[in-house]
């Protein structure tokens, strides 16, 4: 049947028949690549001879006239043909050219369809739609040749461009790994490289942040609102003088303490917002808090784990009594816990920033850090209240700094690691605007945090003694240096050797805190962990069966990971606002503090930013050294910064 030179079709590639002897023909295929292969794998296209491919070549050798006219002609009949007779009708000849030309016209599709057997030609209404497609596509071709010419020369026709850049949108908020955009214009497909060009194009601007999306995160509060707290009993702890202290920005106040004297012991109570009130297992508003894991806080705002109203019906100080779940820690006289209840309550709670908590307390703050007083040196959050009880809250105050004092010497005898104390930092982004400003440390911070540890080892060890399926965190040992240095590059060494926490069922020695238990409950509108044991605790308290400890595990896993991405996302998207409001500031010098000294480069933060950076510096310095650091270049698509020793 096939004979050497002949033209054949091997695969829709057009091929020269080279070898006729044995079981298999040889054949070479367009661009040089020699086979064997089986008469059935071919079809014969014209038996030649054929010298070499060149002689295929047909641009131009007939009109879409023609092409339509031979269409035409074939529908009068409808009658099928083959490939030699379609290349004698509509080229006036039968040759290898001619051959291969009809044949390309057959596996376009538009006029013919059939096999080279069997030709027929398209009905009229089939070709009039697959007409008016290809058309439309090369009106879509053309109108992206135009777009990608104007991308290139940063001359969008916005918003009419926009639709062109929805893949390379995509790609930057992380829900694809490709960009057609990107890939035409020779661009890395990355969702930096994506946010890099929709700024340059002016299709975004700095107000959107898109690192909460790539952690597959929503920007807005959770949107179910949790029922009204039930009627129940509760006890009347109203008297207590119950303080909720945070930093003055802070509008989810989720923790009271009080303080009480009893002989040689002292009670503390831990009030902590009671969501789980009515946020019942399984309930739509625990799903939906479950699946965020916790509050995402942005610089730009919030997004809540529970609905912006639950604050109106938990936050503690939000109304003059507020329902709580309270922690009762009797403390022994080393401070040591004797005995914990959990009370179902009602209190009332005053909110106190840090700082000015520090002043009631008499301490000494920095006359240079910004201030809560007005300028009639009223402290916000005592407006109506007497003298007397300003200086119970002031008496109250002074006797919780010196047990957390005391406290905090307690763990770290126990092998706690308390100290570590790195810059912080606040950004906001309001009007179009970033501001950062540092975070004063006061010390009623350290109090809270006395009063919050203290709440979670009680908690801990009140679910273990009445074995509870609960959510224990632990923390194994570091390697601590043997000799910690001073100042910033000493918490900066302590940070570098803390394990990571771990959760479990089980209870575990929390290596940090120094304590042979622990947990977390206070911020259960924060916290999905948090709500989780006050579901358990209030099962207990209410005498009903207790989630399992596997399903425990299960839900403590699902909102862990969940937590893990806000993590990331407020880790990102604090670096993204920081290269914003670096963007316009380059050649600007900021005062750093050497953390560490080993390798070629060099760890160092900028305490005004919060901002940790490695680089080069050619003279020798010291851990805690201060040098001079100026901004160079700054990424906002990277979240990142370069800065050069100064001196």
């Amino acid at each position: 049947m096939f004979k050497e030179k002949s033209l054949v079709l091997y695969k829709n590639r057009p091929a020269l028949v080279v070898d006729t002897v044995g079981e298999k023909i040889g054949i070479t295929v367009l661009g040089g690549e020699q086979l064997k292969v089986r008469e059935k794998d071919v079809e014969l296209l014209h038996p030649g001879p054929v010298q070499s491919f060149s002689e295929l070549e047909n641009e131009g050798i007939i009109s879409e006239t023609d092409i339509r006219g031979a269409w035409e002609l074939l529908s009068d009949n409808r009658a099928a043909i083959r490939l030699q007779e379609l290349s004698e009708l509509v080229y006036g000849e039968y040759s290898p050219r001619t051959a291969w030309a009809a044949c390309r016209l057959l596996a376009d599709g538009l006029y013919f369809n059939g096999t080279i057997r069997t030709i027929k030609p398209r009905p009229a209404d089939e070709l009039a739609v697959e007409e008016k497609r290809r058309a439309e596509k090369q009106r879509d071709i053309r109108a992206r040749d135009a777009f990608l010419e104007r991308l290139k020369e940063k001359k969008l026709i916005l918003p009419d461009d926009r639709r062109f850049l929805q893949d390379a949108e995509a790609l930057a908020y992380g829900q694809t790994d490709k960009s057609r955009t990107l890939r035409d214009m020779g661009l890395s497909e990355t969702p930096e490289e994506a946010h890099r060009l929709l700024l340059s194009a002016g299709v975004w601007n700095v107000s959107v942040n898109p690192h909460p999306a790539r952690q597959g995160l929503a920007v807005s509060s959770a949107r179910i609102v949790p029922e009204t707290p039930p009627d129940e009993d509760r006890v009347d702890l109203s008297n207590l003088c119950s303080l909720a202290i945070d930093n003055s920005w802070s509008d989810d106040p989720d923790d009271a303490v009080s303080l009480e004297e009893a002989g040689p012991l002292h009670i503390l109570w831990v009030h902590v917002a009671d969501p789980a009130s009515s946020v019942i297992p399984g309930s739509p508003a625990d799903l939906e808090a479950r699946s965020r894991g916790a509050t995402l806080y942005l610089p730009e705002g919030a997004s809540r784990m529970l609905a912006e109203e639950s604050l109106a019906l938990f936050a503690l100080g939000f109304t003059e009594i507020s329902p709580a779940l309270s922690f009762k820690i009797t403390l022994k006289p080393d401070l040591s816990i004797a005995e914990t209840e959990i009370i179902r309550s009602w209190v009332k709670v005053t909110r106190l920033s840090y700082e000015a908590a520090d002043r009631l307390a008499g301490i000494q703050d920095d006359p240079g850090a910004p201030s809560d007083q007005d300028s009639s040196g009223a402290i916000p959050g005592l407006d109506g209240l007497g003298r007397a009880e300003i200086e119970r809250i002031s008496l109250m105050l002074r006797r919780l700094f010196s047990w957390a004092q005391q406290n905090e010497e307690r763990r770290l005898n126990s092998g706690a690691v308390v100290s570590i104390e790195l810059p912080e930092i606040h950004i906001s982004f309001a009007d179009g605007g970033v501001a950062i400003h540092p975070i004063t440390q006061y010390r009623s911070s350290a109090v809270v945090r006395e009063c919050m540890v203290l709440a979670g080892e009680g908690a801990a060890k009140w679910a273990l003694a009445r074995r509870l399926p609960f959510p224990f965190i632990s923390q194994e040992a570091g390697e601590i240096p043997d000799d910690i240095l001073p100042g910033m590059a000493g918490s900066y060494q302590l940070r570098r050797s803390m394990r990571p926490r771990a959760l479990s069922i089980k209870p575990g020695i929390h290596w940090g805190l120094g304590l042979d238990e622990y947990t977390q409950v206070t911020s259960p509108l924060r916290r999905y962990i948090d709500l989780l044991a006050h579901q358990q605790i209030r099962a207990f308290l209410r005498g009903i069966q207790p989630l399992a400890g596997e399903e425990v595990l299960l839900r403590l896993n699902a909102a862990d990971n969940a937590a893990s991405a806000a993590v990331r996302a407020e880790r990102s998207s604090r670096a993204y606002w920081t290269a914003v409001y670096l963007s316009d500031k380059i050649e600007s010098v900021w005062d750093g503090i050497v953390l560490d000294t080993k390798g070629r480069d060099h760890a160092v933060i900028i305490p005004a930013l919060g901002l940790e950076t490695k680089l080069p510096i050619r003279r020798k310095v010291e851990p805690n050294d201060r040098v001079k650091l100026v901004l160079k270049s700054v990424q906002i698509h990277r979240g990142s910064a370069s800065f050069v020793c100064q001196d």
